[in-house]
């Protein structure tokens, strides 16, 4: 069933390997199976980032994209914002702030912010109903 999100940032330029080592080291982490993801998403921002784009590609899913008014709506439901992201973006979690948008109101970050040296990733489920 194809009902989590993963969010995923990163900085400009970052290599396709690391994003994906990332990705795969959070699915792990979270018990999370590749056939569970419904769509990556990011801050409209990394649109042009093919590390993100290639991603999508190896799961066979849509991207996302919103922007940073958008995703700070999320602030109250991040496990880590940042001041540091707020300067550089707008808003103060991508991964997170993102897997949350695109899941839904009725959706639980499973999984926070994880880092790599250039990127980060976050899971949201939506809830049952």
């Amino acid at each position: 069933m194809r009902d989590v999100v993963l969010g995923i940032g990163c900085e400009r330029g970052a290599s396709a390997n690391e994003v994906w080592y990332l990705v795969e080291q959070s699915l792990t982490t979270a018990g999370v199976a590749k056939s569970d993801i419904a769509c990556i998403a990011s801050i409209v921002l990394k649109a042009d980032e093919p590390a993100i784009q290639n991603a999508a590609r190896k799961l066979g899913v849509s991207i996302r994209y919103f922007d940073a008014r958008r995703l700070e709506q999320e602030t109250p439901r991040l496990k880590t914002p940042s001041e540091v992201v707020y300067r550089e973006t707008g808003c103060h979690g991508v991964a997170e702030g993102a897997a949350l948008a695109a899941a839904g109101p009725d959706s639980d970050l499973i999984l926070p912010k994880q880092r790599s040296a250039r990127a980060t990733c976050a899971l949201a489920r939506k809830r049952e109903e």
